[in-house]
C-alpha cells in the first residue's frame, strides 16, 4: 500500500484501471435505456392496435377488371393452348384535392404518452377520359361495369363512419376490402359506371373521419395533387418523399400545403397489373412528441468516460500538487456517484420534463460527490474546485444536447478546451522528478 501511494505510476495505472472497470456499468445503463425505450414503444404499439395504427391514404384510384389471353404449352404433348387470365387496369385521377383538420389527443400507458388523433378529410378531383389504344387492350375485354373507386387504408379500423361516394352526383355506399392487391393491399371500394363511349370527365367527392396513431402520410396519385392540412399541435414534423410548398407553424397549431405533379413522382397514370409502387411517393405528417427523454439520456451517457476521466484527472492533480493521498476505493466511490447520476436522470426524466430531471439529477450529484471530497480532503477550497469543474461538465454537456443539430461542433471545441486546460496546468510538472511523497519539513 505505501509502494501505491508513493509510486505516480502505479497510482495512474490504478486510475486507469478503475475507469476502464467503471465503462461496465456505464454500458449496462445504456442497455437499460434501450431496455425502457423497447417497453415505451411496446406501449405504443398496444395503445395503436386498440385505437388504430398509423396510417397512409393511398388514392383514391379506379380499378377495371380486364382480360388478356396469353399461350400455354403443355409439357406433356407440347400442344398449345390459349388461356384467358384476368388482370386488372389502374387509372389514377387527373385532379386530386384533399383538405382537412387533424385533431390529435394524448393517451396514456402506464407512464407513457402515446400521440392518438381524429382526422376529417374532403377528398375530390376529377378522372379524365383515358385512352385505351396506349394500352393496347380491346374494349370488349375490359368489364368497365365492374370498375371499382379504390381508396387505400392502412388501418380499416380508423374508418369512424359509414363513407359515401358522390361520383358525377350519383351517391354510392363504399365496401371493405380491395379486388386486387397490385396497388394496395387494404382499403375500401365501390362500384361506379364508367362508359367508354363517354368523353365527359368524372367527378368525385366524399368525406373520410379517419383515426390513426401518430403518423398520416398521403400518396400523390393525382396528375395534380393539392393536399392541405391544419391542426392545433404545435410539434409536427413534415416527412416522406415531400416537404410542404408552404407551412406555418405557430404554438396554437400548424397549416400546410403540399401542392404535388406527377412529373414529381416515378409512376403513370395509367397502368395494369403490379407494374409500379406508389408508396415510394407517400408524404405527410409526424405528429411527435416535444421530448423525447430516452435519446436525450443516450446522447449524455455518451460523455460518461468524459466525467469519469476528468474529473479523475482532477483527483490526480490535486495529489499531485496539494501531496494528498486519494485512496483507490475513494476514487471508485466518486466514480460510482458519476454514474448513479445517468440512472437519476432516466428515471426522473420518465416522470418529469428533461431538463427538469437533469437539473435535478446533476444538483443531487454535486452535493453527494462535493460532500464526499470535503470530508476525505478537509479542504473547502478543494470541494469547491471539484464542484465547479463538475459543474461545467454538466452544463457543457446539457447545451450539447440542447443543440441536437450542432452536438459535434460543440463537443469537438469543448474537448479542445478541456484538453488546452489540462495541459495549461500540467507545463510545470517535472514528471521525471514527480513523486506522491508528503514533504518533508
Amino acid at each position: 500500500m505505501k509502494e501505491l501511494k508513493n509510486n505516480i505510476y502505479l497510482k495512474l495505472g490504478a486510475i486507469v484501471f478503475i475507469t476502464l472497470v467503471l465503462l461496465i456499468p456505464t454500458s449496462m445503463i445504456r442497455s437499460l435505456i434501450t431496455e425502457r425505450e423497447a417497453t415505451q414503444n411496446e406501449a405504443i404499439k398496444e395503445v395503436s392496435s386498440k385505437w388504430a395504427e398509423q396510417q397512409t391514404i393511398s388514392g383514391p384510384f379506379v380499378s377495371i377488371p380486364y382480360y388478356r389471353y396469353v399461350k400455354e404449352v403443355s409439357s406433356k404433348d407440347s400442344a398449345e393452348k390459349i388461356v384467358q387470365v384476368k388482370d386488372y387496369l389502374h387509372i389514377l385521377p387527373s385532379q386530386l384535392n384533399i383538405s382537412g383538420n387533424i385533431n390529435p389527443e394524448k393517451r396514456y400507458r402506464g407512464i407513457y404518452e402515446i400521440v392518438v388523433y381524429n382526422s376529417k378529410l374532403e377528398i375530390s378531383g376529377t378522372f379524365n377520359k383515358f385512352d385505351l389504344a396506349s394500352l393496347d387492350i380491346q374494349p370488349k375485354d375490359i368489364s368497365f361495369d365492374k370498375a371499382e373507386f379504390v381508396v387505400g387504408i392502412d388501418d380499416l379500423r380508423g374508418i369512424e363512419e359509414q363513407i359515401n361516394l358522390s361520383w358525377n352526383n350519383e351517391s354510392i355506399s363504399f365496401n371493405p376490402g380491395v379486388s386486387s392487391d397490385d396497388v394496395v393491399k387494404s382499403g375500401i371500394n365501390a362500384v361506379v359506371k364508367m362508359d367508354p363511349k363517354d368523353s365527359s370527365t368524372y367527378q368525385f367527392k366524399l368525406s373520410l373521419n379517419l383515426k390513426g396513431s401518430q403518423l398520416l402520410y398521403f400518396t400523390p396519385v393525382g396528375k395534380v395533387t393539392d393536399i392541405n392540412l391544419s391542426s392545433d399541435w404545435p410539434n409536427p414534423s413534415f416527412n416522406g418523399a415531400f416537404l410542404p410548398d408552404k407551412r406555418e407553424i405557430s404554438e396554437k397549431g400548424f397549416k400546410a400545403n403540399w401542392n404535388v405533379l406527377h412529373l414529381n413522382r416515378n409512376f403513370p397514370q395509367v397502368w395494369t397489373g403490379s407494374q409500379h409502387t406508389i408508396s415510394k411517393s407517400s408524404f405527410g405528417i409526424d405528429l411527435i412528441l416535444p421530448v423525447d427523454n430516452y435519446q436525450k439520456s443516450y446522447r449524455s451517457i455518451r460523455y460518461a468516460i468524459l466525467f469519469i476521466g476528468f474529473t479523475f484527472l482532477v483527483f490526480f492533480f490535486i495529489e499531485v500538487l496539494n501531496k494528498v493521498f486519494i485512496h483507490p476505493v475513494q476514487y471508485i466511490l466518486v466514480g460510482v456517484a458519476l454514474i448513479v447520476f445517468y440512472t437519476l436522470l432516466l428515471s426522473f426524466s420518465e416522470h418529469m420534463k428533461y431538463n427538469l430531471a437533469f437539473i435535478i439529477s446533476a444538483f443531487s450529484t454535486l452535493l453527494l460527490i462535493a460532500g464526499y471530497v470535503k470530508a476525505i480532503l478537509k479542504s473547502t477550497q478543494l470541494s469547491l474546485l471539484i464542484s465547479g469543474i463538475l459543474t461545467v461538465l454538466y452544463t457543457f454537456i446539457f447545451v450539447i444536447i440542447q443543440l441536437q443539430d450542432y452536438a459535434l461542433l460543440i463537443g469537438s471545441i469543448g474537448i479542445f478546451i478541456i484538453l488546452g486546460l489540462v495541459m495549461y496546468f500540467s507545463r510545470k510538472i517535472d514528471w521525471y522528478n514527480l513523486s506522491l511523497e508528503e514533504k518533508k519539513d
